[in-house]
């Protein structure tokens, strides 16, 4: 779909700006934001990608330490 929007032209060159430096178009940029906003995650697609990532990791006996984990220095 097409959407037609009024912005300031300073406004546009500076998200332009800020889209290039991370690599993408400001239309992406914009879809992105959109899809954030409107909250499109699928939940089957979120649950698969935990499943996947669950289990791999391996702490070799190493437990968490409330102490050492809140220690300022």
């Amino acid at each position: 779909m097409n959407l037609t929007l009024s912005l300031d032209e300073q406004l546009v060159a500076r998200a332009r700006k800020r889209a290039d430096a991370l690599g993408k178009s400001l239309n992406q940029l914009i879809r992105d934001h959109l899809q954030k906003l409107a909250g499109g995650d699928d939940p089957e697609e979120s649950i698969a990608e935990f499943r996947r990532l669950s289990g791999q990791g391996h702490s070799r006996g190493w437990r968490f330490n409330r102490d050492e984990i809140h220690e300022r220095s």
